[in-house]
């Protein structure tokens, strides 16, 4: 059998969640993995994800807009 159908029958891993979050982010998620995503993730785990990568990106852009503030 095809290895690619058989990763499609599985359940997505927390970094395979991770780096769907992060591709879907920037707009460059293969259709492969978004059907897996799809078919056999939990929504759950992507909205989890979702929001930490959220807090994170906020938090970066806050960092970055005071370091440049502060060395004016």
């Amino acid at each position: 059998m095809n290895r690619a159908i058989d990763d499609n029958k599985q359940k997505p891993g927390p970094l395979q969640v991770i780096g769907s979050v992060i591709s879907a982010a920037f707009g460059v998620q293969s259709s492969q993995n978004r059907e897996r995503d799809f078919n056999h993730g939990r929504f759950r785990n992507y909205v989890i994800a979702a929001i930490g990568f959220v807090l994170v990106f906020i938090g970066t852009v806050y960092t970055v807009v005071q370091v440049v503030l502060n060395s004016h």
